[in-house]
């Protein structure tokens, strides 16, 4: 029966984008946000399923890859207005959102492949615009070096540029993270014997849980409706396999991170387009930290590093989003979406 009335969910939902981008509204929620609140389709793929959202319609496909600790809902303003003129597909990696636990550890190279197969059994062939954010950059940049045969063009959305910073800079942040997979545990362990969940608060702030603090930005997160946010943090206080996926992928990260640099592949004249915040790291402006000559180095080296990756295609721009944290497809939705259609455009190009 769910398979039936997501189905019947996506039907709705392609109908209500294809009238003049109306929205039905029913308290505070738009369609699109429903959407993923529950499961899309379920592919199955070497024995277990991953969770896809794709709608709209053409060619090449749009494909999402969201950071690290988030899952389908990053792109709950973005996917619908690309899914206005090609298809778009999101997902869940394997042990997150609506996906179940895929085969450990969790390295780029297993989420590219696996998401590969995932598309090719859903009958969605290449070629592919890939648009990764943050840690979803590792991502879709291993499937660009694995299978660049399928991929038309590339979008960075403040991805992460680790293998490309200087050598002490990647150290250091490998350090910050090593005590995270550890973090995670304590509260997936807490959730698997129905204990509650670890409780931290920072100054002038209310206590939040572990499973409000560790994905996304924090939840609740402004930009979706209550029924999505209530979905949200129910999979985030319930679901055990999450935590070990998320452990294992921020554990494989400098393994991923070397892995990046000793497959470097050149795109050709492929479009990439390379999305800066200038704040990354930041998740939300409001409490952006105080410009510390520490901090401006971090966020210049940063945007040197993410630069670096104009030299993989001769065609490939840095575009700046200024006024946005490191969530542009939150805080300047149009400036991602206007990319994403500059690499469309281009691929049509004879």
């Amino acid at each position: 029966m769910r398979q039936s009335r997501t189905g019947l969910l996506l039907a709705v939902l392609i109908s209500a984008i294809a009238v003049s981008g109306q929205q039905a509204v029913s308290g505070g929620s738009s369609p699109t946000d429903i959407l993923y609140a529950q499961p899309g389709q379920l592919v199955r793929v070497d024995g277990f399923r991953l969770n896809l959202y794709c709608i709209g319609s053409g060619s090449p496909t749009v494909v999402f890859d969201s950071g690290w600790g988030d899952w389908a809902p990053a792109w709950s303003k973005v996917q619908p207005e690309i899914a206005e003129w090609t298809r778009a597909c999101s997902y869940d990696r394997a042990g997150t959102g609506f996906s179940e636990p895929g085969p450990m550890p969790r390295t780029s190279v297993h989420i590219a492949e696996e998401l590969r197969t995932a598309l090719h059994k859903a009958g969605i062939a290449g070629p592919y615009i890939l648009v990764g954010s943050a840690f979803g950059g590792d991502n879709v940049r291993t499937f660009a070096d694995l299978y660049m045969d399928e991929v038309a063009g590339l979008v960075l959305d403040d991805a992460d540029p680790d293998d490309l910073e200087p050598k002490a800079m990647r150290e250091a942040a490998h350090r910050g993270h090593a005590g995270i997979p550890s973090d995670l545990r304590n509260c997936r362990n807490a959730i698997a014997e129905h204990k509650p969940l670890p409780v931290t608060s920072d100054p002038g702030k209310p206590p939040k849980t572990c499973a409000q603090q560790f994905f996304f930005r924090g939840l609740p997160e402004a930009a979706w409706s209550p029924e999505l946010n209530a979905k949200v943090l129910e999979i985030a206080q319930t679901k055990v396999a999450m935590y070990d996926a998320y452990s294992s992928e921020m554990e494989q990260t400098a393994a991923d991170e070397t892995c990046l640099q000793q497959h470097r592949r050149s795109f050709g004249s492929r479009p990439i387009r390379v999305l800066t915040s200038g704040n990354h790291g930041v998740g939300h402006l409001e409490s952006k930290p105080p410009d510390t000559p520490k901090h401006l180095k971090y966020e210049h080296e940063t945007t040197l590093a993410q630069a670096r990756w104009l030299g993989l295609s001769s065609n490939a721009k840095q575009i700046f989003a200024r006024n946005s944290s490191e969530y542009i497809q939150f805080d300047e939705p149009e400036t991602l979406i206007k990319a994403i259609r500059e690499v469309y455009d281009q691929t049509k190009r004879p």
